[in-house]
Protein backbone atom coordinates (compact mmCIF):
# COMPACT_ATOMS: atom_id res chain seq x y z
CA UNK A 1 0.00 0.00 0.00
CA UNK A 2 1.24 3.80 -0.91
CA UNK A 3 2.28 5.78 1.73
CA UNK A 4 1.77 8.99 0.39
CA UNK A 5 -0.56 9.40 -2.83
CA UNK A 6 -1.34 12.74 -4.72
CA UNK A 7 -4.33 12.61 -6.70
CA UNK A 8 -5.19 15.49 -9.18
CA UNK A 9 -3.87 17.94 -7.17
CA UNK A 10 -4.44 21.33 -9.07
CA UNK A 11 -3.05 24.84 -7.34
CA UNK A 12 -3.77 28.09 -8.51
CA UNK A 13 -2.83 31.71 -7.40
CA UNK A 14 -5.12 34.42 -8.98
CA UNK A 15 -5.23 33.34 -12.57
CA UNK A 16 -1.58 31.50 -12.88
CA UNK A 17 -1.83 27.65 -12.50
CA UNK A 18 1.05 26.42 -10.66
CA UNK A 19 0.29 22.72 -10.47
CA UNK A 20 -2.23 21.19 -13.30
CA UNK A 21 -4.07 17.79 -12.50
CA UNK A 22 -0.55 16.02 -10.66
CA UNK A 23 -0.95 12.85 -9.64
CA UNK A 24 1.90 9.99 -7.69
CA UNK A 25 2.57 8.05 -4.64
CA UNK A 26 5.29 6.83 -3.02
CA UNK A 27 5.80 3.50 -1.15
CA UNK A 28 7.50 3.10 2.59
CA UNK A 29 11.15 3.02 1.50
CA UNK A 30 11.24 4.39 -1.83
CA UNK A 31 13.63 6.94 -3.27
CA UNK A 32 11.82 9.15 -5.49
CA UNK A 33 13.65 11.95 -8.06
CA UNK A 34 11.62 15.09 -8.55
CA UNK A 35 13.26 17.31 -11.52
CA UNK A 36 12.00 19.95 -13.54
CA UNK A 37 13.40 23.60 -14.54
CA UNK A 38 12.76 26.53 -12.62
CA UNK A 39 8.85 27.10 -12.96
CA UNK A 40 7.90 23.76 -13.52
CA UNK A 41 6.17 23.69 -10.21
CA UNK A 42 8.22 21.53 -7.71
CA UNK A 43 7.88 23.84 -5.17
CA UNK A 44 4.85 24.40 -4.94
CA UNK A 45 4.14 20.55 -4.66
CA UNK A 46 6.46 20.49 -1.59
CA UNK A 47 4.99 23.01 0.00
CA UNK A 48 1.43 21.35 -0.07
CA UNK A 49 2.71 17.95 0.88
CA UNK A 50 4.23 19.89 3.74
CA UNK A 51 1.40 21.93 4.67
CA UNK A 52 2.75 25.58 3.68
CA UNK A 53 0.18 25.36 0.97
CA UNK A 54 -3.56 24.06 0.31
CA UNK A 55 -4.55 22.20 -2.89
CA UNK A 56 -7.48 24.10 -5.15
CA UNK A 57 -8.47 21.13 -5.93
CA UNK A 58 -7.56 17.44 -6.16
CA UNK A 59 -6.62 15.44 -2.76
CA UNK A 60 -4.24 13.51 -0.50
CA UNK A 61 -3.48 10.40 1.15
CA UNK A 62 -1.40 9.38 3.75
CA UNK A 63 -0.74 5.82 4.96
CA UNK A 64 -4.30 4.84 3.61
CA UNK A 65 -6.47 7.33 5.13
CA UNK A 66 -7.41 10.54 3.79
CA UNK A 67 -5.33 13.92 4.89
CA UNK A 68 -6.37 17.76 5.12
CA UNK A 69 -2.36 18.93 5.94
CA UNK A 70 -3.68 21.94 6.60
CA UNK A 71 -0.11 23.43 8.19
CA UNK A 72 3.63 21.97 8.55
CA UNK A 73 2.84 20.91 12.03
CA UNK A 74 -0.03 18.69 10.74
CA UNK A 75 2.21 17.57 8.12
CA UNK A 76 4.86 16.55 10.96
CA UNK A 77 2.13 15.00 13.40
CA UNK A 78 1.65 12.66 10.00
CA UNK A 79 5.14 12.29 9.35
CA UNK A 80 6.16 14.57 6.97
CA UNK A 81 9.49 16.21 7.06
CA UNK A 82 11.01 18.52 4.97
CA UNK A 83 14.77 19.88 4.68
CA UNK A 84 15.15 22.90 2.90
CA UNK A 85 17.84 24.08 1.19
CA UNK A 86 19.08 26.21 3.81
CA UNK A 87 18.48 23.28 6.72
CA UNK A 88 17.65 26.24 8.87
CA UNK A 89 20.53 25.60 11.47
CA UNK A 90 21.39 27.70 13.93
CA UNK A 91 25.85 27.97 13.59
CA UNK A 92 26.08 29.74 17.57
CA UNK A 93 24.74 26.25 18.58
CA UNK A 94 25.89 22.28 18.51
CA UNK A 95 24.54 19.76 16.40
CA UNK A 96 22.71 17.61 19.85
CA UNK A 97 21.14 21.74 20.33
CA UNK A 98 19.97 21.94 17.31
CA UNK A 99 18.49 18.42 16.75
CA UNK A 100 16.76 19.01 20.25
CA UNK A 101 15.77 22.49 19.41
CA UNK A 102 12.17 23.24 20.43
CA UNK A 103 11.93 19.95 21.63
CA UNK A 104 14.90 20.11 24.53
CA UNK A 105 14.56 16.79 27.11
CA UNK A 106 14.11 18.48 30.72
CA UNK A 107 14.68 17.58 34.24
CA UNK A 108 12.40 19.14 37.62
CA UNK A 109 14.20 20.77 40.70
CA UNK A 110 11.23 22.30 42.91
CA UNK A 111 9.62 24.50 40.71
CA UNK A 112 13.37 24.87 38.11
CA UNK A 113 13.78 22.82 35.33
CA UNK A 114 16.81 22.27 33.42
CA UNK A 115 18.07 20.69 30.40
CA UNK A 116 19.56 17.26 30.14
CA UNK A 117 22.48 18.00 27.89
CA UNK A 118 23.98 14.52 28.57
CA UNK A 119 20.64 12.65 27.37
CA UNK A 120 20.29 14.98 24.35
CA UNK A 121 23.73 14.27 23.25
CA UNK A 122 23.88 10.62 24.03
CA UNK A 123 20.48 10.82 21.93
CA UNK A 124 21.94 13.09 18.94
CA UNK A 125 25.14 10.30 19.35
CA UNK A 126 22.94 7.09 18.54
CA UNK A 127 20.78 8.93 15.68
CA UNK A 128 24.42 9.75 13.84
CA UNK A 129 25.39 6.05 14.35
CA UNK A 130 22.16 5.07 12.65
CA UNK A 131 23.06 7.21 9.81
CA UNK A 132 26.74 6.36 10.09
CA UNK A 133 28.05 9.58 9.77
CA UNK A 134 31.02 10.66 11.60
CA UNK A 135 29.12 14.15 12.70
CA UNK A 136 29.73 14.70 16.23
CA UNK A 137 26.83 15.81 18.77
CA UNK A 138 28.67 18.45 20.52
CA UNK A 139 30.37 19.78 18.07
CA UNK A 140 29.39 23.68 16.73
CA UNK A 141 27.28 23.78 13.20
CA UNK A 142 29.59 26.67 12.56
CA UNK A 143 32.27 24.71 12.24
CA UNK A 144 30.83 21.82 10.20
CA UNK A 145 31.15 20.84 6.50
CA UNK A 146 27.89 20.76 4.35
CA UNK A 147 27.50 17.02 4.47
CA UNK A 148 28.00 17.48 8.31
CA UNK A 149 24.95 19.91 8.34
CA UNK A 150 22.85 18.01 6.34
CA UNK A 151 23.06 14.92 8.83
CA UNK A 152 22.17 17.22 11.17
CA UNK A 153 19.21 18.42 9.92
CA UNK A 154 18.24 14.63 8.53
CA UNK A 155 18.83 13.49 12.04
CA UNK A 156 16.34 16.10 13.36
CA UNK A 157 13.83 14.63 11.05
CA UNK A 158 14.38 11.01 12.54
CA UNK A 159 14.54 12.29 15.97
CA UNK A 160 10.75 13.23 14.73
CA UNK A 161 10.24 9.64 13.77
CA UNK A 162 9.63 10.57 10.04
CA UNK A 163 7.92 8.38 7.51
CA UNK A 164 8.14 10.73 4.59
CA UNK A 165 11.40 13.06 3.65
CA UNK A 166 10.85 15.84 1.69
CA UNK A 167 15.00 17.06 0.33
CA UNK A 168 14.96 20.29 -1.13
CA UNK A 169 18.57 20.54 -3.70
CA UNK A 170 20.68 18.60 -0.37
CA UNK A 171 23.44 18.58 -2.80
CA UNK A 172 23.52 21.77 -4.07
CA UNK A 173 27.01 24.19 -3.05
CA UNK A 174 28.72 21.05 -1.45
CA UNK A 175 32.11 19.01 -2.08
CA UNK A 176 32.16 15.85 -4.33
CA UNK A 177 33.08 14.31 -1.04
CA UNK A 178 30.11 16.04 0.90
CA UNK A 179 27.91 15.03 -1.43
CA UNK A 180 28.51 11.14 -1.13
CA UNK A 181 28.20 11.89 2.22
CA UNK A 182 24.69 13.01 1.46
CA UNK A 183 24.11 10.34 -0.62
CA UNK A 184 25.04 7.80 1.78
CA UNK A 185 22.62 9.66 4.54
CA UNK A 186 19.37 8.97 2.24
CA UNK A 187 20.82 5.22 1.77
CA UNK A 188 20.43 4.89 5.62
CA UNK A 189 16.84 6.30 5.67
CA UNK A 190 15.84 3.94 2.65
CA UNK A 191 17.11 0.56 4.89
CA UNK A 192 15.40 2.19 7.55
CA UNK A 193 12.36 1.91 5.80
CA UNK A 194 11.75 5.89 5.65
CA UNK A 195 10.59 7.14 1.83
CA UNK A 196 12.60 10.02 0.50
CA UNK A 197 11.37 12.31 -2.42
CA UNK A 198 14.54 14.25 -3.50
CA UNK A 199 14.07 16.91 -5.36
CA UNK A 200 17.20 17.68 -6.88
CA UNK A 201 18.83 19.34 -10.71
CA UNK A 202 21.53 17.22 -10.64
CA UNK A 203 21.14 14.27 -12.51
CA UNK A 204 24.20 11.98 -11.51
CA UNK A 205 22.57 12.29 -7.78
CA UNK A 206 18.94 11.07 -9.01
CA UNK A 207 20.60 8.11 -10.75
CA UNK A 208 22.57 7.62 -7.96
CA UNK A 209 19.69 6.92 -5.55
CA UNK A 210 16.21 7.35 -6.91
CA UNK A 211 14.25 4.09 -8.07
CA UNK A 212 12.05 6.64 -9.58
CA UNK A 213 12.11 9.75 -11.51
CA UNK A 214 8.74 12.17 -11.76
CA UNK A 215 9.95 15.16 -13.68
CA UNK A 216 7.38 18.05 -13.82
CA UNK A 217 7.07 21.20 -16.83
CA UNK A 218 5.11 24.06 -16.51
CA UNK A 219 3.47 22.34 -13.48
CA UNK A 220 2.36 19.36 -15.28
CA UNK A 221 3.50 16.02 -14.73
CA UNK A 222 5.41 14.89 -17.74
CA UNK A 223 7.21 11.81 -16.73
CA UNK A 224 7.10 9.20 -13.94
CA UNK A 225 9.89 6.05 -14.83
CA UNK A 226 11.57 3.98 -12.91
CA UNK A 227 15.70 4.80 -13.20
CA UNK A 228 16.37 1.76 -14.81
CA UNK A 229 13.89 2.23 -17.94
CA UNK A 230 14.66 5.65 -18.53
CA UNK A 231 18.50 8.13 -19.12
CA UNK A 232 19.53 11.06 -18.29
CA UNK A 233 19.32 12.11 -22.04
CA UNK A 234 15.62 10.82 -21.87
CA UNK A 235 14.85 12.85 -18.22
CA UNK A 236 17.15 16.32 -20.24
CA UNK A 237 14.70 16.33 -22.85
CA UNK A 238 11.43 15.95 -20.58
CA UNK A 239 12.57 18.63 -18.59
CA UNK A 240 13.44 21.19 -21.59
CA UNK A 241 10.76 20.13 -23.37
CA UNK A 242 12.73 18.76 -26.54
CA UNK A 243 10.41 15.38 -25.45
CA UNK A 244 6.83 15.95 -24.66
CA UNK A 245 5.75 12.97 -22.39
CA UNK A 246 7.32 9.63 -21.30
Amino acid sequence: MALLEINKVTKEFGAIRALSDVSFSIEPGEVVGLMGDNGAGKSTLVKIISGIYQPTSGSLAFDGASAHIGSPGEARKLGIETVYQDLALADNLTAAQNIFLGRELKYNVGPFRFLRHNAMNQRAAELFAELKSETRADDYVRQMSGGQRQAVAIARTRLADAKVILMDEPTAAISVRQVAEVLNLIHRLKDAGIAVILISHRMPDVFAVCERVIVMRRGTKVADKPIAHTSPEEVTALITGAKEIA
